[in-house]
C-alpha cells in the first residue's frame, strides 16, 4: 500500500517512457512521508482504444489508492503535486488527472495479514 495505477492513451509513451512517468508518479508518493518505506506499488496501463473530445489526442490519469488514516489535505496535496510533476513531463497534453481514493482497513486484506504468526495484525509483517 499504497496502489498509484496510471491509466494513459499509448501515444503518450512516445513522449516519455513508462519508467519515466512511473519514476516521477513513485518519487512524488514517496517524497510525501505519509508512506511506509518501500510500500509504494506504481503500475502503469496503456490504451490503444479509447475516444476524447474533438482536437484531443491524448489522456493520462492516476488513481492512488492508500489507505485510510490520512487527513483530507495530505491527500490534496498528495494530488496536487502529482498532477504538477507529471504536468511538467507533459505540458501539452490533453487531459491530465490525479484522484487519491481511500481503502478501509477492516475489509483489506493481504499476504501478510493471512500469516499465523502475524498475531498483532501489522500488515507490513514480514517484509
Amino acid at each position: 500500500m499504497p496502489h498509484f495505477i496510471i491509466e494513459c492513451s499509448k501515444n503518450i509513451l512516445q513522449q516519455r517512457t513508462p519508467e519515466e512517468i512511473m519514476n516521477v508518479v513513485y518519487e512524488t508518493a514517496d517524497s510525501s512521508g505519509i508512506f511506509a518505506l518501500n510500500d509504494i506499488k506504481v503500475r502503469l496501463h496503456p490504451y490503444e482504444y479509447y475516444r476524447l473530445g474533438d482536437q484531443k489526442d491524448s489522456f493520462l490519469h492516476i488513481f492512488g489508492y492508500i489507505m485510510e488514516g490520512r487527513s483530507t489535505e495530505q491527500k490534496a496535496v498528495l494530488s496536487k503535486q502529482i498532477c504538477t510533476n507529471v504536468t511538467a513531463l507533459f505540458p501539452d497534453i490533453s487531459f491530465l488527472a490525479v484522484s487519491i481514493h481511500e481503502l478501509e482497513a477492516a475489509t483489506y486484506c493481504n499476504k501478510a495479514l493471512i500469516n499465523p504468526e502475524n498475531s498483532g495484525y501489522n500488515r507490513h509483517f514480514g517484509l
